[in-house]
């Protein structure tokens, strides 16, 4: 009981002032059914037609990045739908969402139970029990579990209330809502992303965002406009890399007709499109330098003069400009004009690469798994421990494009090689994606060297198996992280993107720890 208050009163405190982190959440869920003959169990919330999880305790830390569609999981449904204590049959023909996403444990859950939490009618959110052995759950009182359901239902309405709260204040102080903020981001970097779009949203500073190629730069710029006060305007996406030179004006800013050969009737342009919501000029770097100074006008002014246009016309628009340039060496070189630079870098942002911020690998790689797992149909996907070096161990030069692309192929991979050598149906099972389907060249994350610089030492004539070679490399990997972190285990779980109790187990298994 001590433990449940103290849990309690720390997510309440966090919910006075902030959105509640999933550590908050999960310390609840795990002092409210830690204690149960349960394998795994989760804390998930409504999202429209889908639930995500909040909290969960014996699942692989990926599947924090899945989004579970009730229409893909018959038996979420079913829980969803339940006016009480859904329990499975240990041979019910519903699929469990949760077959070998357990940790360390590669086997289908034989007993399921779930409780539905409501607000009235709503559904906002489900609590679901997972054991591997039949009948582990009988034990459980079904009044006690209702009663457990009730008061995280209740915690549930209490946040999402808080939030709407926080957000009709913000919106009244023009700021952006913080709970658009999505809080699932490990990694520093993203958290300060995240913290930065929250202030830059809802003003109608130009914005300049760069990153390499691959980052999800388009995503933030949905982003701006979704938190900024032009959201319910028009968001206007042209990519200045594929205009020709001598079409690119008329494409920004419009012509009359008759302005040029070729102009059959008037066109609005971009601008005029955008009007009252947001341009994104991708590829800003692109732009020729003659086109540029009416760019500028643009800008600064307020206004566009189509081309054949007896005067100019106003237009009120919020530009991001984007690229994957150092613009500020363009201007040095003098293929960028140097005001208009300034104009447009009011408040810059950087997408980080993928490979300063790991910690969200788990995030990321859930998110590509469960969409890949619905393309093929597939009872479950997971990634073998050694897959999960592997894609830490690369350094990632196409980023998060990169990454759902190796994924999508890895997949594929898998079921093929599953297919050719199964006389049934594999695809009711779990799949397992292994380092060999990654296919990833053999290049570390940080330094650049190759996997063979980190491969355990071997006698002469002998090779070290893949398995030796990625423990090798996750024991060396995490006495560095707890070095950095002065043994402290649970800052060196924050910094490697694992849950706590799954490191000690890893760290148990190469010997790090008695």
């Amino acid at each position: 009981m001590t433990a449940f208050l103290q849990a309690l009163r720390a997510l309440l405190a966090q919910l006075a002032e902030h959105e509640a982190s999933e550590a908050h959440w999960r310390q609840l869920l795990e002092a409210m059914v830690g204690d149960f003959p349960a394998d795994a169990s989760t804390l998930m919330v409504a999202d429209g037609e889908a639930l995500c999880p909040v909290a969960m305790l014996g699942l692989s830390d990926e599947v924090r990045g899945r989004r579970f569609a009730l229409q893909e999981h018959p038996r979420l449904a079913a829980i969803a739908n339940h006016p009480g204590v859904c329990r499975f049959a240990e041979h019910s023909p519903l699929p469990d969402p949760f077959d070998g996403l357990l940790d360390d444990d590669l086997s289908d859950v034989h007993d399921c139970l779930g409780v539905a939490l409501r607000d009235e009618q709503r559904l906002i959110g489900v609590l679901t029990l997972d054991a591997l052995e039949p009948g582990s759950l009988d034990v459980l009182d079904d009044e006690q579990l209702l009663s457990i359901a009730r008061l995280l239902g209740t915690c549930l309405r209490l946040a999402e209330r808080l939030r709407a709260t926080r957000t009709r204040l913000n919106e009244a102080l023009a700021r952006p809502p913080s709970a658009e903020i999505d809080r699932r981001w490990k990694s520093a970097a993203m958290q300060r992303l995240a913290e930065a779009i929250e202030m830059v949203a809802p003003t109608d500073m130009s914005v300049l965002l760069h990153g390499e190629t691959g980052v999800g730069k388009e995503l933030v710029v949905q982003g701006l406009h979704r938190r900024s006060r032009r959201h319910e305007g028009p968001l206007v996406q042209v990519n200045c890399a594929t205009l020709s030179e001598g079409l690119i004006e008329s494409e920004l800013f419009g012509h009359r007709r008759g302005a040029f050969s070729g102009a059959t009737e008037h066109r609005r342009g971009h601008f005029v499109m955008a009007d009252g919501g947001t341009l994104m000029l991708d590829e800003i770097g692109e732009l020729p330098l003659a086109l540029q100074p009416k760019l500028l006008r643009a800008l600064q002014e307020g206004d566009i003069q189509p081309l054949g246009a007896e005067s100019p016309r106003k237009v009120d628009v919020r530009v991001i400009a984007v690229t994957n340039r150092d613009l500020a060496a363009e201007v040095a070189a003098g293929r960028f004009r140097a005001d208009l630079y300034h104009r447009l870098s009011v408040f810059p942002l950087r997408v980080p690469p993928l490979r300063e911020r790991l910690e969200d690998m788990p995030l990321l790689a859930g998110h590509f798994l469960e969409t890949n797992r619905i393309r093929l149909g597939l009872g479950n996907l997971r990634l073998e421990d050694e897959a999960q070096t592997a894609l830490l161990a690369w350094h990632w030069p196409g980023n998060v494009r990169e990454l759902e692309h190796t994924l999508a192929r890895a997949a594929l991979r898998a079921l093929g090689e599953a297919s050719s050598g199964a006389a049934g149906d594999v695809r009711r099972s779990t799949l397992l994606i292994s380092p060999a389907h990654l296919d990833l060249p053999h290049r570390s994350s940080s330094s650049g060297a190759s996997v063979d610089e980190d491969r355990p030492q071997t006698t002469p004539g002998e090779e070290a198996s893949m398995r030796e070679a990625t423990a090798a490399f996750q024991r060396r990997l995490i006495q560095q992280r707890l070095a950095e972190h002065e043994h402290n285990w649970a800052a060196t779980a924050r910094a490697l993107g694992m849950d706590p109790g799954n490191l000690h187990r890893l760290a148990g298994r190469l010997g790090l720890k008695a």
